[in-house]
């Protein structure tokens, strides 16, 4: 039987058992048909670890589409959206404003640019035009920019100890996805392979804070065929169980597997790390019902083997094969 529902199972379990109830706090979430408090029962610190090669983590007590839950994803880390019109969905309605913008969220925090990594640090003054004759190279024998479209460099001048004592530095600027693939390609051992969306200077902007907000990556190697094995943990604040656990730990899977594909690895351990998993008040029937429920074998996932860019992928790239589950739970309330 499926491993992904006895994980969740486990969860839903605890969490009603065991965990603390919030009715008669303080807290933000409302139902929108009355207003009301949405009160959850929650649990702090969930953790659900994943092996990528044994098993694609998804639930057959009720299906989840992953065309769906694919598209959301390159919506955010492809596209680097923050624009609803950009997708076909209408999950994030309820948070867009009369443009169709969610705010300074998601895909717009792993589309912003930094500096990466010096192109050059020269320490003598020089032609300008030699200077960026250099650049220009760098970025014709290095950069891909069918790999790497965010690409663009920076050059700025650090002062040292007078206004005649100072290096000409030049940076080159990805943004995150790209920062990602880049270091994996290029260092896979590095400890510093990571995203973060959650940019407290942005928080005011966006009109629902980040809930699944920081990915980071770590390369492993398989000692029988000695290839790199990317494995990531997905760092997430708030999980609403009933509307979006599955669905969440089907995208990331998903990310793992797209990322390692076009870095020439193989996809490996994947571990969800949630601070607040939580089950609303009116969802706690619901999850009794679906707890209860027979469950299937594990489906096998296909991603298209064709594909080794990330930027073409696309929802119809990936695939559950033999996808047997339980009925869909329609309507499900969802606190705002």
């Amino acid at each position: 039987m499926s491993y992904a529902d006895k994980v969740f199972k486990n969860t839903c379990r605890d969490i009603i058992n065991n965990g603390t109830d919030t009715k008669g706090e303080l807290v933000r979430p409302i139902w929108p048909d009355t207003g009301e408090k949405a009160y959850t029962i929650k649990k702090f610190g969930v953790i659900h670890r994943y092996d990528l090669r044994k098993e694609f983590p998804v639930i057959t007590l009720r299906p989840t589409g992953i065309k769906s839950a694919t598209e959301e994803l390159l919506w955010i880390w492809q596209k680097k959206s923050h624009n609803i019109d950009d997708m076909s969905l209408s999950i994030w309605d309820e948070w867009a404003d009369c443009r169709g913008s969610i705010g300074k969220a998601y895909g717009y925090q792993i589309g912003q640019k930094y500096n990466h990594h010096i192109i050059t640090n020269n320490q003598e003054i020089f032609d300008i035009v030699d200077l960026y004759k250099e650049i220009d190279e760098y970025m014709k024998n290095n950069v891909d920019i069918s790999y790497y479209p965010s690409a663009e460099y920076e050059t700025t001048v650090k002062y040292k100890k007078g206004y005649d004592d100072y290096d000409i530095i030049s940076y080159l600027k990805l943004d995150q996805i790209d920062a990602v693939i880049w270091d994996l390609k290029h260092n896979p051992y590095s400890r510093r392979i990571l995203t973060n969306i959650y940019n407290f200077n942005d928080l005011y902007e966006m009109n629902l804070y980040p809930c699944a907000y920081s990915m980071t990556f770590n390369v492993t190697k398989d000692k029988d065929s000695n290839k790199l094995v990317l494995n990531g943990i997905l760092n997430q604040r708030s999980q609403d169980v009933l509307a979006a656990l599955s669905w969440n730990e089907v995208q990331y899977a998903v990310l793992i597997h797209m990322i390692a594909q076009c870095c020439d690895m193989i996809a490996g351990e994947f571990i969800h790390v949630i601070s607040d998993c939580h089950i609303y008040d009116r969802h706690i029937p619901i999850i009794n019902e679906l707890i209860s429920r027979e469950e299937y074998p594990a489906p096998d996932f296909w991603l298209n083997p064709d594909i080794h860019n990330f930027y073409d992928f696309t929802k119809n790239d990936v695939k559950l094969i033999n996808y047997q589950h339980g009925p869909q739970i329609k309507d499900i309330p969802v606190a705002v």
